[in-house]
């Protein structure tokens, strides 16, 4: 089995950066990667990606050497088993607010004796064969993310983070704000006394941290404060500040 999966660093203490992509292109994957992210996360629940042409952005991102990460449109097991199965190296799971939620989201992503991940070998996940170590190899390298994003995820924080099988809770700032009755207000003081409490409640423990920053003084920010899994900015927004700033640059 590989040693240096994104969820074996994450394990081993290492802080990644990322990006989100809801743009379907594979170039822009493979972009992210060459650039230097350690994840890309595939955005189907936000963007306009499916399935199909996830698939393509998963083999240019492993090629740009990030690993792809697919945010499903929701916790169901088909959602999940299907971002898996196309070979993403983790899956990343929306509105976890309880236990149950975390119990159901684990087995979906997890083959027995951990979960109950549906089973065909014969999908890209496995080389399209399978083999004999494939079930045992998935469960040892995915990673397996779930989105803490309102005040009830908050207080349950450390039922969610006992779950088996859960790698990272990753705290939404955007949906916690709404939570909140502040949408949109992400550096707001009760948004960020709220991620502060998760980052506190599992400081010490094995519980890995991720979030969501808009800018590079926010990743730090959440990165001094314990995070190792951080998304930076979104694709579409990346490549609109830079035309921008070069539209700006030219005093015509």
């Amino acid at each position: 089995m590989e040693s240096n999966t994104l969820r074996q660093r994450l394990q081993d203490g290492e802080t990644t950066i990322g990006t989100f992509q809801i743009i379907d292109s594979p170039m822009v994957a493979e972009i992210a990667g060459i650039a230097g992210m350690d994840f890309v996360i595939i955005d189907q629940e936000h963007g306009p990606l499916t399935a199909e042409t996830s698939l393509s952005l998963c083999a240019a991102a492993e090629r740009g050497g990030a690993s792809p990460i697919v945010r499903v449109r929701k916790s169901s097991e088909p959602e999940i088993q299907r971002a898996l199965d196309i070979g993403a190296g983790g899956v990343q799971i929306p509105q976890i607010e309880t236990r149950a939620d975390a119990e159901d989201a684990a087995a979906a992503a997890r083959f027995d004796p951990i979960g109950e991940r549906g089973l065909s070998r014969y999908v890209r996940a496995g080389d399209y064969v399978g083999g004999d170590d494939y079930t045992d190899r998935q469960n040892e390298e995915t990673t397996v993310i779930v989105h803490i994003e309102g005040e009830e995820g908050v207080e349950n924080v450390g039922e969610i983070a006992d779950v088996e099988g859960i790698d990272v809770l990753f705290l939404g700032p955007y949906d916690l704000s709404q939570s909140l009755g502040i949408p949109g207000q992400v550096r707001d003081p009760r948004v960020e006394a709220k991620m502060e409490e998760v980052c506190e409640r599992v400081e010490g423990t094995d519980t890995i941290v991720g979030t969501y920053a808009d800018t590079p003084e926010m990743a730090e920010q959440w990165i001094r404060a314990g995070a190792q899994y951080v998304a930076l900015y979104v694709d579409c927004a990346i490549l609109h500040d830079a035309m921008g700033d070069l539209v700006d640059a030219v005093d015509p």
